[in-house]
């Protein structure tokens, strides 16, 4: 099992400009992290040659692994053209990652922000052959170079522990997986416990995170608080400092053999270094004692 985070953490400083990715790789390593996850928002690399090959140096210089590359993505299209400009779109981030030696993508295959009617179960069903279509293109593509393609419960319309599943089954695929974030199955109000339990044995990645949650009829005023699909409210938190019972998610993930990359991801409304550094030192306390 290998500690790390998730470049988002980060993600105020990188759209500052008071922090570059190269940047972050140094402080994640000061930090004692194994490993860092890319998420490029508040930078680029699929069109930046120059500055893919510096992260992968500079990653290389620190005995940092890449573990992880994350995107958005969405396959339901009303045009053709527009689905085949969105898959050629997301092969050309796979081959981003040959050139940059990382073996494992995360991409979306809905868009994250969704209207409340398009999170239903008979949307998602009217629109599974395209996910499932483009999904499959993908992970053949990069099943050839040798990468792991994963959808996570991430947004409403494929956030459900269940769909989860129903898209990988249907997608049928071995390098076609999931990355398993603890937190997120409660932004569609299914338990964590229960999503986590389900979903374990098709993860290839853990990202852990932590929420504050408040009952829909207790507001809980100011802050970077959103609402769930059945509007309840979630505010990230560091971890081990929310309302998520973190110390049993992960004495669940411990007990199941996982033993890959686990991925911290700080969404708080805490200075981000901070957060992400407590965070990080949580983690390991708290995996060791469960």
């Amino acid at each position: 099992m290998k500690i790390g985070m998730s470049t988002y953490c980060l993600v105020d400083k990188l759209r500052a400009g008071t922090m570059s990715v190269l940047d972050v790789l140094e402080w994640a390593k000061e930090k004692r992290c194994e490993h860092v996850e890319l998420v490029p928002y508040g930078y680029s690399l699929v069109d930046d040659g120059v500055l893919a090959d510096r992260v992968r140096r500079k990653a290389e210089e620190l005995g940092l692994e890449l573990s992880n590359y994350a995107l958005p993505a969405n396959f339901v299209h009303e045009t053709e053209e527009g689905f085949r400009a969105e898959v050629e779109r997301l092969k050309s981030h796979v081959d981003l990652l040959v050139r940059m030696g990382i073996r494992s993508m995360r991409h979306d295959v809905v868009l994250f922000t969704i209207p409340p009617e398009e999170a239903s179960i008979s949307h998602f069903e009217k629109n599974l052959f395209r996910i499932v279509e483009g999904s499959r293109e993908i992970a053949d593509y990069a099943a050839e170079r040798g990468i792991t393609t994963n959808v996570e419960n991430h947004g409403w319309g494929v956030q459900h522990s269940d769909r989860v599943q129903r898209v990988i089954a249907e997608v049928n695929r071995q390098n076609f997986r999931t990355v398993l974030d603890i937190g997120n199955f409660l932004c569609v109000d299914e338990p964590p416990l229960i999503g986590v339990a389900k979903n374990l044995p098709l993860a290839s990645i853990v990202h852990v995170k932590d929420f504050y949650y408040r009952p829909a009829d207790q507001d809980p005023g100011e802050g970077k608080w959103f609402r769930t699909s059945n509007g309840n409210f979630l505010r990230g938190s560091i971890f081990g400092q929310g309302d998520l019972p973190v110390r049993s998610l992960l004495k669940l993930i411990k007990r199941s053999g996982y033993d890959g990359y686990v991925t911290l991801e700080f969404e708080g409304m805490e200075e981000s270094r901070q957060g992400t550094a407590i965070g990080l030192d949580n983690v390991r306390r708290l995996w060791d004692e469960v």
